[in-house]
């Protein structure tokens, strides 16, 4: 079958990208698992760890990776409800693990779910056919556009699940967020609105600046990087009357993190899904006794989160921002445009109609 493979791991990405026609087709469906044709894919950060290397994980190449995807049930294992077949569908890609049990742990009341990720643990989406565990889907209306469809799983339901179920967001509050143009800042944005939350974003390119405001976020604050004389949690702080905002949303870490600190009010909380710029952030503990602040790590979510997402997307509640849609061939385009940042949203594959 076709396929876009990452033929080897380095950096860049983009030239290790391999369109193929003869890759090996799946086997028959393991038992509780379907076989989806695949109509549309959609990138994530995530690719460029995968070509990159993944810290910690050891992955064979070459490999297909590919977190996201909308398509069409083929074919299903046993135990699976024959219902499945012939239904446009949209799949969570992280997977959870079970739970440890050893006998002298303690109560793991407040332990977050292991997942391992389709994409990045296990081949992925970014080929004609793919296997999937049936207690991922959901189901889309057969009219869903597939393109929008792909794009919207994984950063909708990463933002949504830090920012709804962990963060605790409520309609009416005000949320920053910093780097707008990636999938999970987008998606982040997007919910934000939805609930009917005031928005602030920032960038270091204006036109990005400008697509969220058309979008409608109600304040863009362009970023100059560590320009000390042009620190933008000013701007915020000036932007909600000194108070400070309710929520910070911040993938890129390093470079930003600081500055959310200290762009938020009292009681609010700093959510991270990444941290794109570094893990090794500098933060002032002071700031975050003295005003009772939350610090929140987050990474994917539950199937029952998921499906609340894909609830609010056949409703029409909420839509992803899609950059640009690329032929399945043209795929290390795609990759370029992803690993350079250029992107306002979404990269999607188009496979088949």
């Amino acid at each position: 079958m076709r396929a876009v493979v990452v033929t080897k791991q380095g950096k860049p990405v983009a030239p290790n990208i391999d369109f193929r026609t003869d890759w090996a087709e799946l086997d028959p469906p393991a038992r509780g698992e379907v076989h989806v044709r695949t109509l549309c894919s959609a990138f994530n950060h995530m690719d460029l760890w995968v070509g990159m290397g993944v810290p910690g994980l050891s992955l064979d190449y070459p490999r297909v990776s590919g977190c996201d995807a909308c398509g069409v049930v083929e074919a299903v294992g046993e135990g699976v409800d024959q219902a499945w077949l012939g239904r446009r569908v949209v799949y969570n890609a992280a997977v959870r693990q079970p739970d440890r049990a050893h006998p002298d742990d303690p109560p793991g009341s407040t332990l977050a779910p292991e997942y391992e990720l389709i994409g990045e643990h296990h081949f992925g989406a970014h080929r004609e056919r793919f296997a999937v565990p049936a207690a991922n889907l959901a189901a889309v209306p057969d009219d869903a556009d597939p393109a929008e469809a792909a794009a919207f799983g994984l950063t909708t339901l990463t933002a949504y699940s830090m920012m709804v179920t962990k963060g605790q967001l409520r309609p009416g509050q005000s949320v920053l967020i910093t780097g707008i143009g990636g999938g999970v800042a987008t998606s982040a944005l997007a919910i934000a609105l939805h609930m009917g939350c005031k928005v602030a974003v920032t960038s270091r390119h204006q036109w990005k600046l400008d697509k969220a405001m058309e979008l409608g976020a109600h304040a863009a604050f362009l970023d100059r990087g560590p320009d000390k004389d042009h620190d933008w949690s000013r701007d915020v702080r000036t932007w909600t009357n000194k108070r400070g905002v309710d929520m910070a949303v911040d993938s890129a870490g390093k470079a930003t993190h600081l500055r959310c600190i200290k762009s938020l009010a009292r009681g609010g909380t700093y959510v991270t899904p990444g941290c794109t710029s570094g893990p090794d952030a500098t933060t002032d503990l002071a700031r975050i006794f003295w005003n009772q602040l939350r610090i929140l790590g987050s990474t994917m979510g539950t199937i029952d989160e998921f499906k609340e997402c894909v609830a609010l997307f056949n409703k029409g509640a909420i839509k992803p921002a899609i950059d640009k849609v690329y032929d399945a061939k043209d795929a290390k385009q795609a990759y370029e445009r992803l690993e350079a940042g250029e992107q306002f949203g979404k990269l999607v594959l188009r496979w088949s109609e």
